[in-house]
């Protein structure tokens, strides 16, 4: 296949502040909207994340939807996640990708199927997420699980989640530590609210050869409020930016306002921002704009 610029990779390895945004593929087969969003963020970002059946949601698959964008000139992350494949899935994925020429992953645990569409699904988890990584590792150096040399190594890029605002930070370290030790090269947070509630784990995580991506989520209205403070453990909307939100005339400005203000209050903390426009993706370009990147 063709050789596509890796833009993300390149950002990375020449220390620019990383830009990548969230890309959710279709519930179906029409990728046609999708791959023209897609065009239009990369315009901006380093590199879009393709979302891996998000919240345990069915939709056309992460490596599908990053092979789309690939082929359109845009520079995909696809994430991966353990819920939905066992291990020999897993690495026949990974070989699947790399073969299309997708290069960059971030891998995570995933959302129990419970919370999704297909609550009855049978969750698999035969990996977790620090094993994951060593699985991309070990695919990199040219071998499988197993032990089997592989005809034609991979060379991903690797990155893994991370939540700074965890209560208790100190098991969130530990995890994080052992990722870093794993192979990740970079990592996205779960979203942040203001400064403060990165500076501990900011100043644990300058002590690895990483790179932080902070995420910021564009907050839409008071009833995606209600949901993440219900439903999202460890994440709280603070009350003064659930107040604004409640209040504006136009919430979805509101929300692109906001989001723009904390990629300023946090641009000198951390080596990029992930803009979260989930469902209104062409936001995310608004948040840079409001920000003045």
């Amino acid at each position: 296949m063709e050789q596509v610029n890796n833009r993300f990779r390149a950002a990375l390895e020449t220390g620019e502040f990383l830009l990548t945004a969230e890309l959710g593929p279709p519930k179906g087969t029409d990728v046609s909207a999708f791959v023209e969003k897609g065009k239009t963020l990369s315009q901006r970002f380093h590199g879009l994340n393709v979302t891996d059946n998000q919240s345990s949601v069915m939709r056309l698959s992460s490596l599908a939807g990053s092979v789309h964008l690939r082929e359109a000139g845009v520079t995909p992350i696809m994430q991966m996640t353990c819920r939905d494949r066992n291990r020999l899935a897993i690495q026949s994925d990974l070989l699947g990708a790399w073969s299309f020429g997708i290069e960059n992953l971030l891998v995570l645990t995933g959302d129990h199927p419970r919370f999704g569409d297909h609550p009855s699904a049978k969750a698999v988890y035969d990996l977790d997420s620090v094993q994951l990584l060593d699985t991309v590792r070990r695919l990199n150096e040219g071998f499988d699980l197993a032990g089997k040399q592989l005809k034609g190594k991979t060379d991903f890029v690797v990155g893994a989640a991370a939540s700074p605002v965890a209560r208790p930070l100190e098991p969130e370290l530990l995890k994080f530590d052992k990722k870093v030790e794993a192979g990740a090269v970079f990592f996205q947070t779960q979203a942040v609210f203001a400064p403060e509630s990165l500076e501990s784990f900011m100043a644990h995580a300058r002590t690895r050869p990483v790179k932080i991506i902070a995420g910021v989520l564009v907050l839409k209205s008071a009833r995606m409020i209600e949901f993440i403070n219900a439903n999202v453990p460890g994440l709280d909307v603070p009350p003064d930016i659930e107040a604004a939100i409640r209040k504006a005339a136009d919430p979805v400005r509101e929300g692109i306002r906001v989001a723009g203000r904390i990629v300023s209050e946090i641009r000198e903390l951390v080596d990029g921002v992930h803009i979260m426009a989930i469902g209104n993706e062409e936001c995310s370009l608004d948040v840079l704009e409001e920000a003045g990147i």
